[in-house]
């Protein structure tokens, strides 16, 4: 594998974590704005962690070449 194949895998990993997290923060966002309800400390502490998860399990599939989950085919 080149340098470029795993520093695009490296970006493509950040973009995926931004993106769950900033979907995270949207649905905490709405829910104490619109519906005044509050998200306990502890969900939000599993969602980080499946959030780290999910990097995780991309890393070791971007470092061995693994198949990852694709959506589009």
């Amino acid at each position: 594998m080149s340098i470029s194949g795993v520093l695009l895998g490296l970006i493509n990993i950040g973009i995926v974590i931004v993106v769950l997290l900033l979907v995270g923060a949207i649905v905490v966002w709405i829910l104490s704005l619109i519906l005044h309800i509050t998200i306990p400390q502890q969900v939000q502490q599993l969602y980080l962690a499946l959030v780290a998860l999910i990097a995780l399990y991309m890393v070791v599939a971007l470092i061995f070449g693994l198949p990852s989950i694709s959506v589009l085919r």
